[in-house]
């Protein structure tokens, strides 16, 4: 079992920056590879970014390619997602993902074995 805590969510004004946190428990965190999603109001969830469990290769959402970055860090079990240039249409709940892969990444909500409970981000116009 793996449990994923989501932190860093808040409010703030467009153009602004946020970085979220997920810290995973167990000492298999590198053996995974993690993903962020989410939630907007009356959406359905999607995908944001996704990284491989070595770090070494990384994916995101055409929607937020070159303002989101997402990043490990195995030694601490945390992965992180920097969100630059926000923008109103980014609000939404954030979730973290987890998916039990040397190889790979996570792209997919079916390939998730697990999920934060999510952390709200508001951007204000």
């Amino acid at each position: 079992q793996v449990y994923l805590v989501e932190s860093g969510g808040g409010l703030v004004q467009a153009g602004g920056s946020l970085r979220l946190s997920c810290a995973a428990s167990g000492r298999t965190f590198s053996s995974y590879a993690m993903g962020w999603f989410r939630q907007a109001p009356g959406k359905e969830r999607e995908f944001v970014a996704t990284i491989s469990s070595s770090g070494g290769s990384t994916y995101y959402a055409d929607s937020v390619k070159g303002r989101f970055t997402i990043s490990r860090d195995n030694a601490k079990n945390t992965v992180y997602l920097r969100m630059n240039s926000l923008k109103p249409e980014d609000t939404a709940v954030y979730y973290c993902a987890a998916k039990n892969t040397y190889f790979g990444v996570v792209r997919l909500q079916r390939e998730v074995d697990y999920w934060g409970q999510g952390t709200q981000v508001t951007v204000s116009s």
